[in-house]
């Protein structure tokens, strides 16, 4: 069963940085495609950032690109979102996804209907 568990959210000043962790348990993170949702208060769920198995693609929502780096760490087995140049608007709740076509390895998945593995999330809160 694929299980995963998300670490890293906090809060912090606009402009600052974070680094959140998605950790796998019980498979092997890099073989499945996992992304990054946020959501807000009372907005809807949407997505971050997605990496494809074995790290060959990865997307970001347009709000975030430039500032957000999506990376995996085999050997931890766990993937990685490095946020820099927080803005308020970024708040939110942090879940982690995993799953997919582990087939599709050349672009990875931005919809949150392909996934069957979520955390639980991790609160991010960007405020001065």
């Amino acid at each position: 069963q694929l299980q995963v568990v998300e670490s890293g959210g906090g809060l912090v000043q606009p402009g600052g940085s974070l680094r959140l962790s998605c950790a796998g348990t019980g498979f092997t993170l890099n073989k499945y495609h996992v992304a990054w949702f946020r959501q807000a208060p009372e907005k809807e769920r949407e997505a971050v950032s997605c990496i494809s198995p074995y790290g060959g693609a990865t997307n970001y929502a347009d709000s975030v690109k430039g500032r957000f780096t999506i990376s995996g760490d085999n050997a931890k087995n766990t993937v990685y979102l490095q946020m820099t140049n927080l803005k308020p608007e970024d708040t939110g709740v942090y879940f982690c996804a995993a799953g997919g076509d582990r087939t599709i390895t050349n672009w990875c998945l931005m919809k949150g209907g392909a996934y069957r593995s979520w955390g639980q999330g991790t609160q991010v809160t960007v405020s001065s």
